[in-house]
């Protein structure tokens, strides 16, 4: 299954979650597309873990295969299987691309990773689910730090997360830390994601 290109409004008001994390797709009409999409049918348990998988993978931007690969290798992780999960999710390249602000989507950061605009410890890497370790430093090749979409991304930036710092004068941010559960994606229930794939 090939990652979702299409447009996120649809997905998000069929999943009634905000994919982009602002909230804005769902302002105008928060109920799914089509003409049956303001019925409230109630969920048998797999349609839920299924939906909250949904909005985990759309969220992240990720086909299927990506999806369970990350899956299994947070299964070999020490701790909780549902957070480690995200917590893996979390350190994606793209992702931290986003969280420093550097673009204002996750699809928009992909677009600057494999367009290898970003380094990581000074090196470029292309690949948007290279997994940045704590202490490693993100920042932008030096040719690539005048582009207007960095620039307008900075600009709308609002705040960031307390795990990631940046200086906006190297244009280099660090990974400072793993996010707690509680810093992220507060609204999903990973427990219905592991209980999905252990069926």
């Amino acid at each position: 299954m090939a990652r979702y290109t299409g447009p996120v409004w649809k997905v998000s008001r069929r999943l009634k979650y905000s994919i982009l994390g602002n909230g804005k797709e769902l302002k105008k009409r928060p109920y799914a597309p089509g003409q049956h999409g303001q019925r409230r049918a109630k969920l048998s348990e797999y349609s839920l873990q299924l939906q909250e998988k949904q909005k985990v993978r759309f969220t992240y931007g990720m086909n299927e295969k990506q999806f369970i690969k990350f899956f299994r290798q947070s299964s070999k992780m020490q701790g909780v299987h549902g957070e480690n999960f995200l917590i893996l999710l979390e350190s994606r390249l793209d992702n931290l691309v986003y969280r420093l602000g550097l673009a204002t989507t996750r699809r928009q950061a992909r677009q600057l990773v494999t367009h290898g605009h970003i380094q990581v410890d000074g090196k470029k890497v292309d690949i948007p689910s290279f997994v940045v370790k704590p202490g490693q430093k993100i920042s932008v090749k030096e040719s690539s730090r005048k582009l207007q979409v960095i620039q307008d991304a900075l600009a709308a930036l609002v705040s960031r997360k307390e795990y990631v710092t940046f200086d906006e004068n190297t244009m280099t941010g660090e990974y400072v830390r793993y996010p707690e559960r509680s810093e992220f994606l507060t609204d999903i229930q990973e427990n219905l994601i592991v209980e999905f794939y252990n069926r």
